[in-house]
């Protein structure tokens, strides 16, 4: 434990959440795995991770009992409320559905639905892949989330499907066409990526995020 900011990680039983969490804990936050809703209220910001199928990971948060707290932290989030992040999948439960588990639906705080990686590429993306700032629509300049980072940095994907790129997008990577790597409205953030696997560059998007979270 830490002096810093309590960061609810969201504990709905997917995946390795403690990788989340210990590199939130080593940009200096207070990361605590958690699906108890007292503690998440709470908590000065919120970061949902997700591993696996789309369709297994909505199932996840409603055994859980944390779908309706995702989706209320999310939307507070967008509101320009308390931060909020995604991590892969947590990226992919922003938006209505996906095509990989059709009938399920995601959280629909972003528009549009998931898809499968596009074109001849091998699925799922398993690599590391340079990262791109995105054109933010005449808003100008890179978004907070990429503060500190250069324009050659790399980080690390596992997926085989991806958002849509849309307004939201502040950064993508090419890979058979140009994909999807990170989305941000208001205090919404959400990397498609894996910033605890992704080295000095993923620690610095983790670190960008604590920063933004009050003391």
């Amino acid at each position: 434990m830490t002096d810093g900011p309590v960061v609810a990680v969201l504990d709905y039983g997917i995946g390795n959440l403690r990788s989340a969490q210990k590199a939130l804990e080593r940009v200096g936050a207070d990361a605590r795995l958690t699906a108890d809703a007292g503690e998440i209220a709470s908590a000065a910001g919120v970061v949902l991770p997700g591993v696996g199928a789309f369709g297994r990971c909505t199932e996840a948060l409603a055994e859980s009992g944390l779908r309706g707290i995702a989706g209320a932290a999310a939307q507070q989030a967008i509101d320009g409320g308390r931060p909020f992040l995604g991590i892969c999948v947590g990226l992919q439960l922003l938006f209505e559905g996906s095509e990989e588990s059709p009938g399920r639906e995601g959280l629909g705080v972003l528009g549009g639905t998931v898809a499968m990686l596009p074109g001849d590429v091998k699925r799922p993306q398993m690599q590391w892949n340079r990262l791109d700032a995105a054109d933010r629509d005449g808003v100008g300049g890179r978004h907070p989330l990429l503060d500190g980072i250069a324009d050659d940095a790399w980080v690390y994907f596992v997926h085989g499907y991806a958002a849509p790129v849309g307004p939201d997008t502040v950064a993508t990577c090419e890979y058979g066409s140009t994909v999807c790597a990170a989305v941000a409205s208001g205090t919404l953030w959400a990397t498609q990526f894996h910033p605890e696997k992704s080295g000095g560059t993923g620690l610095r998007v983790l670190q960008n995020f604590v920063d933004r979270l009050p003391a």
